[in-house]
């Protein structure tokens, strides 16, 4: 199975979705990655709040950020050590594609 992580900006808690106002795309990547997990499928997630060393230990993550604008690239998706997104949550189909699952697997 491919390793895929995905870093976020800072937010309040893990997955973001507490207060008021919520952002949908929260709710949804949330709701996909207990889908995946449920299958066994496991999926990293970090939010540079809750984790910042994992900020720091990663280079390919680190190099992005302490680039001009860095933060702004958040959230990021790495595949197997690679950045392949930047700057918004993947869709559901681009999350299927990127670890080789049917989209059904996922599907809300």
């Amino acid at each position: 199975m491919k390793k895929m992580k995905i870093y976020e900006p800072a937010m309040c808690c893990d997955t973001g979705i507490c207060g008021v106002g919520i952002d949908p795309e929260l709710i949804r990547m949330s709701s996909v990655l207990d889908t995946l997990k449920k299958s066994g499928i496991k999926v990293e997630r970090f939010n540079l709040s809750n984790a910042p060393m994992e900020f720091m230990t990663n280079k390919i993550v680190n190099d992005l950020i302490n680039e001009e604008n860095g933060l702004d690239k958040l959230p990021c998706t790495v595949l197997e050590d690679e950045i392949v997104l930047t700057g918004r949550y993947p869709t559901n189909e681009e999350i299927a594609e990127f670890l080789d699952l049917p989209v059904s697997t996922i599907s809300e």
